[in-house]
């Protein structure tokens, strides 16, 4: 099992910063890749980023490219997300998952986060 535990989430202006942290904890960290997703009200659940287990690779999703960067240290078992250029569009609830094994991108993300609000107002 690995449990995950995010925050970071708030309020924040357009075009403001926010980081995200996700602090996973269990199974050895090192063998998952983690990722960010997030959910807006009325919405499906989307795919924002992902970081491979030495935190390397990267992928993001078209919507947060140049903005947002995923990063992740290995040695306090955290996976972080920095949010720039906050748009009131960015408003959701952001998930932190983690996928066992070495794909890049994973086939399907086996641990969930209870979430953390952002809100961008206009």
């Amino acid at each position: 099992q690995v449990q995950l535990v995010e925050s970071g989430g708030g309020l924040v202006q357009a075009g403001g910063s926010l980081r995200l942290s996700c602090a996973a904890s269990g199974r050895t960290f090192t063998s998952f890749v983690m990722g960010w997703f997030r959910q807006a009200p009325g919405k499906e659940r989307e795919f924002v980023a992902a970081v491979g287990t030495s935190g390397y690779i990267t992928k993001y999703g078209d919507s947060v490219k140049g903005r947002f960067t995923i990063s992740r240290d290995n040695a306090k078992t955290s996976v972080y997300l920095q949010m720039n250029s906050l748009k009131p569009e960015d408003t959701a609830v952001y998930y932190c998952a983690a996928a066992a094994g070495l794909r890049f991108p994973p086939g399907e993300w086996n641990y969930w986060g209870q979430g953390t609000q952002v809100t961008v107002s206009s």
